[in-house]
């Protein structure tokens, strides 16, 4: 009761105080007098945890990804296969070298070593780039994020191999550093997968070291000049599944490590906003029913909204919220309230 007790006067009091002017000394007094100020401890919702989403909010599965992977370039190779004489260029296998430039195609990688001669597969290769390009960045970024979500709790681990840590301390781990953990494990696979592809192409294309390294670099990057390429059946066979893995872990790479160096900066600017000293302007700015009587409910306001994290207009769509459900103008609210008002 002391915590329902606390929590309603610590929400309720400033949008009373708004809606009934008479009583405004009162609420004044009983903010003045409330001593047992709630924390997040009086809140078990607020320890962590995250709102249940509906299953249609949560994005495609990666099933349901590989699935449109697959559909996608299973319907790009037969089209191309049927297509295969007005594909110019070095040739292996039909069938293989319909898939590598579908892969090649939508992965922007474009070698020149096989290049569409007629007008029907030029229009068809146009299209296709543009599907690719989208799949790349609406499916396969997500397919992507499941990837190295997976890897983070690997990783984690690994660096802590010498200690004692459980599960759920790992998780917590992962949770509270993401996107660090993000970037750590992106960088990882583009290592590897670059280091891989060095070794195959200097051992099955034949290519020296540095003009492996160059052609890795030049793929991965999506440059793709095409003077150094894939040109075995081996070696299509496995730029089939190192081009896909490889541009998109690159892409997935640079994107955390701008989110990352977002995440600096913001966590220096919230440092900054709440060891900043107030002043006379920030509890006028602060008291949202211009009592003079900052409450913690309004100096939490005031802070989140100093950090950028809500809006004005998000404050106001709240309070009004609140005055909608507070049905009997109490300035708190019940379960009687709820009914009131037909949730």
């Amino acid at each position: 009761m002391a915590n329902d007790d606390t929590r309603e006067s610590w929400i309720g009091n400033s949008v009373y105080a708004s809606n009934h002017p008479k009583d405004n000394s009162n609420a004044v007094q009983r903010r003045r007098h409330r001593r047992n100020l709630p924390s997040v401890d009086s809140f078990p919702e607020l320890n962590g945890t995250e709102p249940h989403l509906p299953e249609a909010t949560k994005g495609p599965t990666f099933f349901k990804i590989f699935i449109i992977l697959a559909a996608i370039l299973g319907l790009g190779s037969f089209c191309f296969f049927l297509l295969g004489n007005q594909i110019s260029g070095k040739k292996t296998n039909s069938l293989l070298d319909a898939l590598y430039f579908c892969v090649v195609t939508m992965t922007t990688v474009g070698y020149g070593d096989l290049v569409p001669s007629s007008t029907l597969a030029k229009l068809l290769a146009s299209t296709y780039v543009f599907a690719g390009m989208a799949l790349n960045g609406l499916i396969l970024g997500k397919a992507a994020d499941y990837i190295l979500e997976k890897q983070q709790v690997l990783l984690v681990r690994a660096m802590h191999i010498n200690e004692r840590v459980g599960q759920a301390e790992i998780v917590k781990e992962v949770e509270s550093h993401k996107i660090r953990y993000n970037f750590l494990t992106s960088l990882v696979l583009v290592v590897v997968l670059t280091i891989l592809g060095i070794v195959f192409l200097s051992v099955i294309e034949k290519l020296k070291f540095v003009d492996a390294f160059y052609c890795v670099c030049v793929t991965i990057s999506t440059l793709g000049y095409g003077d150094k390429s894939f040109l075995t059946t081996g070696g299509r066979i496995f730029a089939v599944f190192w081009i896909l893995a490889s541009t998109i872990c690159v892409v997935r790479f640079f994107f955390y490590l701008a989110e990352l160096y977002t995440e600096s900066r913001q966590r220096s600017f919230i440092k900054w906003v709440l060891t900043r000293n107030i002043t006379r302007s920030d509890l006028e700015a602060a008291d949202l029913d211009h009592y003079k009587v900052i409450s913690a409910a309004e100096f939490v306001v005031y802070k989140i909204q100093e950090m950028g994290k809500i809006s004005q207009e998000d404050v106001t769509a709240i309070l009004e919220r609140f005055r909608n459900l507070d049905v009997d103008h109490s300035g708190a609210l019940t379960a009687s309230d709820l009914v009131q008002a037909g949730n």
